[in-house]
């Protein structure tokens, strides 16, 4: 095993990190609110401890292997996450504990979006953009674990879809190719996060906000520089830009690369996953809607329409965005809306969720059994765009999805365990472990009410489900650490 590498890689990020540190020093001097010297002290602690785990390792350069890019991907996110509690920690208005603290940054960096924070607006101007900046970072993170790292760590079946991804997919050890994978998906990342800011503020935002909310929106976060969410600004005309971008957001960004390398949109038309994510938005935002319309919920069909709409597309995106207390919708809506969460968006996006192209490859899978029960000695591959799906994948995805299911379960059970009701820790579970964020139950406004046990029971399962599930539990068995 590569430690020394894994600790120069860390010793790396945590300098680096400082630097993530600065723009909110600029914000605060901008709208003097008195919060840059916390900053400015958060990054010379950062880069000071970050030099001091590197310098030692600095000389090692032992080639990486697939074991060594699972220890890296898992002490990486929780090294940053620490790193990104530290202005909360040091914040002195309001006075937020270490737990509270490494939940937020858990929450932001792992785009969940659950908050333990409440009277938002009373944040200073350079803490509410640290948060923002907290979201867009690690979505960017996300995207290059998905489409550059994941598929070649081969976590549940997404090698499928190797050939077509841009970067090092085919190889079996990780090469400099990721690098160059990571600069051009930067490119489109900062491009698409740039348009949703000029639309936001085109559409009526101040331009703090338009950055604010665009910062998570293409990062399908979830957090908002106000209380009320995206309800705050009452607008259909932002509650359209913002669903146009949540739902780019939700697409294969390695999709995304192909369509702008390649000057065409005909690989969108193509796409399968694309396809299916559409169909279900759609059936889903025409369920919901009819239901609250036949409810009564809203008076006329137009208003639940509107509400109904963005509800579906920010539930199943993962973004966690509310324009209406969904939580307290009648009947079956609530609870559908969480498991909606769990299908999520498509493969290498910054949405959580299974992923519609494991839903999909499932479903066919499952379509297949009942044809051969009726033609026992038939040969029926699961295809998918064309692509015969080998048994190695769909046994990765069913392994995924028996884990994903079992660790919902498992963390249910953990939270009740800590006296929390059943409503608030099934749905707590499920809004965490697909990087949802809003919950029902005792987590509906906030998760602030929950004892410190359930948050750092939360706080992993937020890791647990961004890195794929595979990613964390690997670590976790004996086998791994032999050599």
């Amino acid at each position: 095993m590569g430690f020394a590498n894994v600790q120069r890689v860390i010793g790396f990020l945590i300098a680096a990190s400082s630097l993530m540190m600065l723009p909110p020093v600029l914000v605060s001097w901008w709208y003097h609110d008195g919060t840059a010297n916390l900053f400015l002290i958060c990054a010379a602690i950062l880069l000071l401890a970050g030099t001091l785990i590197y310098l030692p390792v600095r000389g090692a350069r032992r080639e990486l292997r697939l074991r060594d890019g699972f220890l890296i991907v898992v002490s990486s996110w929780l090294a940053l996450v620490l790193v990104g509690a530290l202005p909360f920690v040091l914040l002195i208005t309001p006075q937020i504990g270490y737990v509270d603290a490494v939940f937020e940054s858990m929450s932001g960096l792992t785009t969940t979006g659950a908050t333990i924070l409440s009277n938002i607006e009373s944040l200073p101007h350079a803490v509410l953009y640290y948060r923002q900046q907290l979201q867009w970072l690690g979505g960017m993170g996300i995207i290059v674990l998905a489409v550059a790292i994941l598929p070649i760590l081969r976590i549940g079946g997404m090698q499928l879809f190797r050939a077509e991804m841009p970067g090092p997919q085919k190889e079996t050890k990780l090469t400099p190719r990721i690098a160059e994978t990571a600069k051009a998906l930067w490119m489109i990342y900062v491009g698409i996060t740039t348009a949703c800011i000029m639309a936001f503020w085109l559409g009526g935002m101040s331009l703090f906000d338009a950055v604010g909310q665009a910062f998570s929106t293409v990062a399908i976060g979830g957090f908002s520089t106000h209380d009320a969410s995206l309800a705050y600004w009452d607008s259909p005309t932002i509650e359209v830009i913002a669903m146009t971008f949540m739902v780019i957001a939700g697409v294969n960004f390695g999709l995304h690369f192909t369509a702008w390398r390649r000057a065409t949109m005909q690989y969108y038309f193509q796409d399968p996953e694309l396809k299916a994510y559409t169909l279900l938005l759609f059936l889903f935002v025409l369920l919901v809607s009819l239901a609250l319309f036949f409810s009564g919920t809203y008076p006329d069909f137009p208003s639940a329409l509107r509400h109904g709409s963005f509800q579906v597309v920010s539930v199943m995106t993962t973004t966690g965005f509310t324009t209406a207390p969904f939580f307290e919708w009648p009947g079956f809506l609530p609870t559908f809306l969480i498991f909606i969460a769990f299908i999520g968006g498509c493969a290498g996006s910054t949405a959580g969720g299974m992923k519609v192209i494991r839903i999909v490859l499932l479903y066919r899978q499952a379509v297949r059994e009942i044809r051969r029960l009726i033609h026992p000695h038939a040969v029926i591959p699961v295809r998918i765009g064309g692509q015969k799906a080998s048994p190695t994948v769909m046994d990765a995805v069913w392994g995924f999805f028996f884990l994903f299911i079992a660790s919902f379960a498992v963390v249910t059970l953990a939270l009740t365990a800590t006296g929390i009701d059943a409503v608030t820790a099934y749905s707590a579970a499920g809004a965490c472990i697909t990087n949802l964020g809003p919950a029902l139950g005792g987590a509906g406004l906030n998760y602030a009410d929950l004892n410190n046990t359930a948050k750092l029971i939360l706080s992993l399962t937020m890791l647990l489900g961004r890195l794929e599930v595979y990613t964390l539990l690997v670590l976790m068995t004996p086998a791994f650490w032999r050599d």
